[in-house]
């Protein structure tokens, strides 16, 4: 009874689907006996973590060696590696994660986003994606590929990429060259300890750079030619300066734990569109600072925590939200939110934490709620 469902199912395709040949009925088939063994699933078309935060895991190692992969074969266009699913809704899609794989499989041409996470594959040989020049998504997170098991051109031909996701792996160091399609790349989680001036030249769609987590020492000035990048995580590292020559469509930078001292005087002012700035858990002394460092008028938020700051640096009005507890600082400075306090000039600050410093509640001077007359929370 459950082959005459199955061949009277396919009948019937066969039947509204004649243009079609015999070997993609056969292949549809064959594809429908395998899912009918499996349990069901409801793949989306997008990168399914894109819009949750992640959940970082290291893989262990593999006791052995990995085995070598399969050597890239020509295969009609409807063709999915055994290894993978490619759901017949979503043609262009190959799922092919958390599945114990230690090789990359042959990827179809027609593919446009294929998904490799969460497996255990060492090595991404050379013209791995040669024969999948369309495609715009590659996820390969949580694996353990490291840079000297990965080709020099791996990536080349694919003109249309625009999102790779290379987070935690092994790499040492930036995977080069980069299609200049790219709009995000994710590789945080690595072993990455220099980011070269040149490694991201022509990258003029790259939107958001994720290095996190790292033990990168130096930038260089690689953020320079980014002209659409809009975030910069570079958080988690071992950056003792701050980049040089931040891309003026920037809007988000964070450099938070890393070992900066210093940063350069108008450093902020060439990005007009920067909002947020995270630099928590530095060296930060008021020492290195200029007196107008932070006084950008584009920023709302500005994160100073955990730094060796003594005292309030100067911001501008229109910050909305500062964050300086757990520094050294010894006193309440009302000239570093207003310099003129009066009924048309106040501060927009609507949280302020000076938690954790050495300022004392009575040393609040008496024009302090004129001036931060907007301010929610204010914690001393």
């Amino acid at each position: 009874m459950r082959w005459a469902t199955i061949l009277l199912i396919a009948g019937l395709c066969g039947a509204s689907l004649g243009q079609y040949n015999e070997e993609e009925d056969m292949a549809w088939l064959q594809y429908y006996m395998r899912q009918s063994r499996m349990s069901s699933y409801n793949y989306m078309p997008y990168y399914e973590e894109e819009n949750t935060p992640y959940v970082y895991s290291y893989l262990p190692a593999p006791d052995t060696e990995a085995e070598p992969g399969p050597e890239p074969q020509q295969a009609p266009s409807w063709q999915c590696p055994q290894e993978c699913d490619c759901p017949p809704n979503f043609s262009s899609a190959m799922y092919c994660d958390t599945r114990n794989l230690r090789y990359l499989p042959f990827v179809p041409s027609r593919m446009k986003y294929v998904y490799f996470q969460n497996n255990l594959i060492t090595t991404i040989q050379e013209g791995a994606f040669d024969n999948a020049t369309e495609l715009e998504w590659l996820a390969l997170h949580n694996n353990q590929i490291a840079s000297e098991k990965m080709g020099k051109k791996v990536f080349a031909k694919l003109k249309r990429l625009e999102r790779l996701y290379m987070n935690n792996n092994n790499l040492t160091k930036m995977p080069s060259p980069l299609p200049r399609s790219l709009r995000e790349l994710h590789l945080s989680y690595n072993q990455i300890s220099k980011v070269p001036s040149n490694v991201l030249e022509g990258l003029e769609n790259l939107t958001a750079l994720y290095l996190s987590h790292n033990f990168i020492f130096e930038m260089g000035a690689s953020l320079k030619g980014l002209k659409s990048l809009i975030l910069a995580d570079l958080s988690y590292n071992h950056l003792r300066k701050v980049p040089d020559g931040l891309p003026m469509s920037l809007e988000q930078l964070y450099l938070e734990y890393n070992y900066i001292n210093t940063i350069p005087d108008d450093y902020f002012q060439v990005s007009p569109k920067l909002l947020y700035v995270r630099m928590s858990h530095n060296s930060l002394t008021n020492q290195g600072l200029s007196t107008n460092t932070f006084n950008s008028s584009s920023i709302l938020e500005l994160d100073l925590s955990y730094n060796r700051l003594q005292k309030i640096p100067r911001v501008n009005t229109n910050l909305e939200n500062l964050y300086l507890q757990g520094n050294q600082i010894n006193e309440f400075s009302i000239s570093s939110f207003c310099t003129v306090v009066d009924v048309m000039n106040y501060s927009r600050l609507q949280v302020l934490r000076l938690d954790g410093n050495e300022i004392k509640r009575n040393a609040v001077p008496p024009d302090a709620p004129l001036c931060l007359r907007r301010a929610t929370v204010i914690e001393i």
